[in-house]
């Protein structure tokens, strides 16, 4: 795990790590999903032949699921349950921002689990050269970046960070599970247990 006062990178050395500390209270966490397509061209020019796009499935103290993306228009709410809020969809590859999500850690016991994950809407399944990278910018503490390696071209979807309520702490997990499905699979993966029914954008 390489280490500094700004960032820390979760591997599969050193794949957890605790984004609040027990009783703390935090603003909005920011999760940032960004890519490239290949070398050429710099980290920000995009292919508009691919639609990547950042999700949230979720479970709640109080037992409720569900999830938050742009299929079907799910964009959540930051002040309401989920407490979890897409802020838009970067269709066309040209946002130099990417695609972010927003978690209230004002009271982390408000959730069981959150499982970030992406998947491809539109294109080639060619997450190696995406090169994708995921950022959680807490309100305190360093940020946590991890990285979507050890690619599965055939994939169509990635699991990339499960964020679990530990004893009132909120810790993150390295996940990169590359999943050959869509949002129906990677449910079936975690155990979740919706029912899904097919969304359009």
């Amino acid at each position: 795990m390489s280490v500094n006062m700004n960032k820390v990178t979760l591997d599969k050395a050193t794949p957890s790590v605790s984004l609040t500390k027990r009783g703390e209270s935090q603003g909005n966490m920011r999760i940032n999903l960004n890519w490239t397509q290949g070398k050429s061209g710099g980290f920000f020019k995009r292919s508009s032949a691919i639609d990547l796009d950042l999700a949230a499935m979720y479970e709640l103290a109080d037992g409720s699921k569900g999830v938050v993306q742009a299929l079907g228009n799910s964009f959540g709410d930051l002040n309401g349950p989920p407490f979890i809020f897409l802020d838009g969809d970067d269709r066309s590859g040209s946002s130099v921002g990417g695609e972010n999500l927003y978690v209230n850690l004002q009271d982390v016991n408000r959730f069981r689990r959150v499982l970030i994950f992406a998947y491809i809407y539109e294109g080639a399944t060619n997450w190696s050269a995406a090169d994708g990278v995921v950022t959680l910018m807490p309100t305190n503490g360093p940020q946590v970046e991890v990285r979507l390696d050890s690619a599965d071209d055939q994939a169509v979807s990635c699991a990339i960070a499960m964020l679990t309520n530990v004893n009132g702490e909120l810790h993150v997990n390295r996940e990169v599970r590359y999943v050959r499905g869509a949002q129906r699979d990677v449910d079936a993966a975690y155990g979740f247990g919706m029912n899904w029914t097919r969304g359009r954008k």
